[in-house]
């Protein structure tokens, strides 16, 4: 008899699973929008990520990944922040994580104006304060903390795929920033 050493992440399908699971269900999903606050508790900065795809394409995102089987809202919030901003970002988690709205991706153009050519995906979005020092994801190129009049400007939102500048949009809507 042998003993096995339990997975540590027993959540993760292998690739062709994950293939097959994305084919035929929604995918879920959260996504945070990291800000710096000042001493009121009013939105200064907002953290985008910039990226490039497969194609060499750059564009901004946000903090996004999926939710793991047996996996908590609040975890894999944590777990997702700190692996795109790093373990010293200091997130501030909500003691209730209400999400500011739930998104729905599709992998065609629909009328939620939202897209992932991969899957259905059900989000769940945050707007979550940071007091650390932050430092991007691997697959990042940098991390801008951008005013959020900079955000709302037409050249930053034209750096958006998926309709993931509409998210930003309506998070900044969510706390009070109407531009």
């Amino acid at each position: 008899m042998s003993v096995r050493t339990p997975d540590p992440n027993p959540g993760w399908l292998n690739e062709a699973d994950l293939h097959e699971a994305r084919r035929r269900l929604p995918m879920v999903y959260v996504e945070a929008i990291p800000v710096r606050q000042d001493s009121l508790g009013y939105v200064t900065e907002v953290g985008l990520l910039y990226t490039a795809d497969d194609d060499g394409r750059f564009y901004r995102t946000v903090v996004s990944g999926r939710v793991l089987y047996r996996e908590t809202i609040r975890a894999a919030l944590l777990r997702h922040i700190e692996k795109d901003l790093g373990s010293l970002c200091l997130p501030q988690l909500p003691p209730s994580p209400t999400p500011f709205t739930v998104a729905e991706y599709f992998p065609y153009p629909s009328e939620t104006g939202l897209v992932d050519d991969r899957q259905h995906a059900v989000s769940l979005a945050y707007v979550v304060p940071v007091s650390g020092e932050c430092q991007p994801r691997q697959d990042a190129l940098e991390l801008s903390w951008l005013s959020p009049d900079q955000v709302l400007s037409d050249d930053v939102q034209g750096e958006f795929v998926g309709g993931r500048g509409q998210l930003v949009r309506q998070a900044l809507g969510h706390i009070g920033f109407t531009g």
